[in-house]
This record gives structure tokens, C-alpha cells and sequence, in this order.
């Protein structure tokens, strides 16, 4: 037992390395290995041998396993409410009749198609078009999280390396239960009373799975919503981002013309000091010059006064 009052320090460094690779693998895969060597040297510069060596072995993902991840981690209730709608819908499915599976496939569709879109935009935004074959291995990628639950468990780590690729269709009953070669035995006729309890238990099997259709179709139309909700705020938010953009670019025009405004006046200020300060150079030679005409012409009237006095 620890000791009260003393911190170990194991899980904060344990702690920390998963942060560094939760930001690792959200990095655009172009700045993953800098950013990859950039951490490990963090962490060994910390002593933290170890950590250092996991995350020196992380590997880079493709664009789609990054764009997933960009939107486990962008969009953490979204996508939680995803993983949920998975496990509600492998569950339906092991129950459902081919009506209720073509329904629920119809709805699975529509989210994966706008979830896909939503992780094209943030990976947009991050400065990264999707090919169109990399938005096909987004909507593969959300199909499998659906449809496999070891694929949901990895996409819910937020670290794909590559695309997941979804089972050829949702489990059934008859998929987990019966082997791929061996066929059933004809079951022997049963009593009267094991017919009425077999006709009980499918009536209650057919409730189940009605209740479970029910909460499966919910549960899609509630996702389908929040997605639709989700994505016309998107729309308003990349449209306000639009007009600021505008704005930004004239007000940068303004500046740059007062700017150009400014410099020319400041041109003009020092031209105009110029000349003054030469205007003045000159009023200062010149007045210099009246001073010496004005000495001279005293000096000269004397000069006459004194040659006119009458001699004797």
C-alpha cells in the first residue's frame, strides 16, 4: 500500500507517454516522423528510456487511418455515441429478420456516408485534401467499426496505422453458432409439451428481438440527427470562418494602402524638411550678405563725408 502523502511517479510517466502518442498520431501524417523523433528525444531527455522506445516505434498511418483518428479525437461524443450504435447494432443483427436488417443497413449507410464527410472537413482543415480512395477507406474504416467489434476496439484507441477493412456482413446468430461444414442433425419429433414450451420460447425470442429492433431504430434516427445537427453548425461555422476570411483580406488591403499612404507622407515630410532646412541655409547666406552690403555702403557714406569736409 502506498504511503499517504506520496505521489508514485510511474503512472504519471505512463500517463504521459500515452498523451504524447494520442498527439502522435493525430500529427498530419507528412510531420509524423519529425514529430515522432522530436517526442522520443523528449522523452529520453527526460529519462524515460521506454517511453522513448514506444514511441520511437510508433508508425506512421495512411491518410484515412489519420483522418479516423482526427475524428475519434475532434469529435469524442460523436463518436462515442458511434461505438454505441455499433454495439446496438451487432446485437440487433444476430436477431433480426431480413426486413428489420435491410432498414437498419439503409440507416448505417447515411451515418457512415456523413460521418466520412466530417472527417474530409477536419482533415480539410488540417491543411490535407482526401483522394477519393481515401475517403473510400474512411467509410471502410467506420463500416468495420460497426460491423466487427475488434475493429471498434481499435478505432476507439484513436491510433490506427491503416484502414480497417468491415466483414463481408454483421454477425448473426447463425453465423456464431453453426460451424461452416458440419450440417444440423434432423431434430427427433418432440412432445406435446416441449412444442408448447419451444412455441413460448420463440414468442419470446420474437419479442426480444422486436424490443431490440426498436432501440436499434432509435438509437440510428438519435445518430442520424445529432450527425445532421452536427453537420448544419459545421456549415454555419465554415461559412462565418468564410466571411471573417473576407473581412481579414480587406482589412489587410486598408492596412496595406495606409501603409503605402504612410510611407509616401513620410517621403513627402522629409522631402519638405529638406527643403526647408535649404530655404533656411539660404536666408542665412543671404542675410549674411545684407550685413556686409550694409557695412559697406556705411563704410562708403562715410568714406564720402569724410572726402567732402572743405579743407583748410
Amino acid at each position: 500500500m502506498a504511503r499517504k502523502g506520496v505521489r508514485p511517479a510511474r503512472p504519471a510517466a505512463g500517463h504521459e507517454v500515452e498523451r504524447m502518442l494520442d498527439e502522435l498520431y493525430v500529427t498530419p501524417p507528412a510531420d509524423f516522423v519529425s514529430r515522432r523523433e522530436q517526442l522520443a528525444a523528449e522523452a529520453e531527455r527526460d529519462g524515460r528510456g521506454d517511453d522513448a522506445r514506444r514511441i520511437h516505434a510508433a508508425r506512421r498511418p495512411t491518410l484515412a487511418a489519420w483522418a479516423a483518428n482526427l475524428l475519434l479525437r475532434s469529435q469524442p461524443q460523436e463518436s462515442g455515441q458511434f461505438l454505441e450504435l455499433g454495439r446496438a447494432l451487432r446485437e440487433a443483427y444476430r436477431t433480426l429478420d431480413a426486413d428489420g436488417i435491410r432498414e437498419l443497413s439503409e440507416q448505417r449507410r447515411s451515418i457512415v456516408s456523413a460521418l466520412s464527410r466530417q472527417a474530409a472537413e477536419l482533415a480539410r482543415d488540417a491543411g490535407h485534401r482526401l483522394s477519393g480512395a481515401a475517403r473510400q477507406d474512411v467509410e471502410s474504416t467506420l463500416r468495420a467499426v460497426l460491423a466487427d467489434e475488434d475493429a471498434a476496439e481499435r478505432w476507439a484507441t484513436g491510433r490506427l496505422e491503416s484502414a480497417l477493412t468491415p466483414p463481408a456482413d454483421f454477425p448473426s446468430r447463425d453465423a456464431t453458432t453453426a460451424g461452416p461444414s458440419r450440417r444440423p442433425a434432423r431434430p427427433a419429433p418432440a412432445p406435446p409439451d416441449t412444442r408448447s414450451r419451444a412455441k413460448d420460447e420463440l414468442a419470446e425470442r420474437r419479442r426480444r428481438r422486436q424490443q431490440q429492433l426498436g432501440q436499434a431504430r432509435r438509437s440510428a434516427q438519435a445518430a442520424d440527427r445529432r450527425l445532421r445537427e452536427a453537420s448544419a453548425g459545421r456549415a454555419d461555422a465554415d461559412a462565418s470562418l468564410q466571411q471573417a476570411r473576407e473581412r481579414h483580406d480587406r482589412a489587410r488591403e486598408h492596412e496595406s494602402a495606409a501603409e503605402e499612404r504612410l510611407r509616401q507622407a513620410r517621403q513627402e515630410l522629409r522631402r519638405a524638411e529638406q527643403d526647408q532646412k535649404e530655404a533656411e541655409e539660404r536666408l542665412r547666406t543671404a542675410a549674411e550678405a545684407v550685413d556686409r552690403a550694409e557695412r559697406a555702403a556705411r563704410d562708403a557714406a562715410q568714406e564720402v563725408a569724410r572726402l567732402a569736409e572743405p579743407t583748410e
